[in-house]
């Protein structure tokens, strides 16, 4: 049973909280958070920009959106198809690059504390 220092506070807290900046404050989580921002911020940024010019063109271009292209089949419809196809194109391209740049480093990152922990027990 943990011995309480303070209300509310026990000293195997105080050791994991240690850990975990020790964890926070090394250059490889510094590094896992370049990754993540590198990748993430410019998926969703090039994703919004397509989204929202889908939205601005359905909004002001009617004409050109409602233009016949294959049968019934609009302008309109092959973009709103196209946000489709984008959505999974993110999500794929988000989880093979993170496999191969997010996911080694912030594996390693979990042994480490694991480690100092005592072999990751609770």
């Amino acid at each position: 049973m943990a011995q309480l220092d303070d209300p509310g506070r026990s000293g195997a807290t105080d050791v994991a909280a240690d850990e975990y900046r020790d964890i926070y404050d090394s250059p490889e989580f510094a590094e896992l958070r370049n990754r993540f921002r590198r990748l993430v911020i410019p998926l969703t940024v090039g994703f919004l920009a397509w989204y929202f010019a889908y939205v601005l063109m359905a909004t002001y271009k009617h004409e050109w959106m409602a233009h016949e292209v294959a049968g019934n089949f609009n302008r309109g419809f092959f973009f709103g198809l196209l946000q489709f196809v984008s959505t999974f194109a993110v999500a794929y391209i988000y989880a093979k690059r993170a496999e191969t740049e997010i996911d080694p480093l912030a594996d390693q990152l979990l042994k480490r504390f694991e480690d100092n922990r005592g072999g990751g027990a609770s």
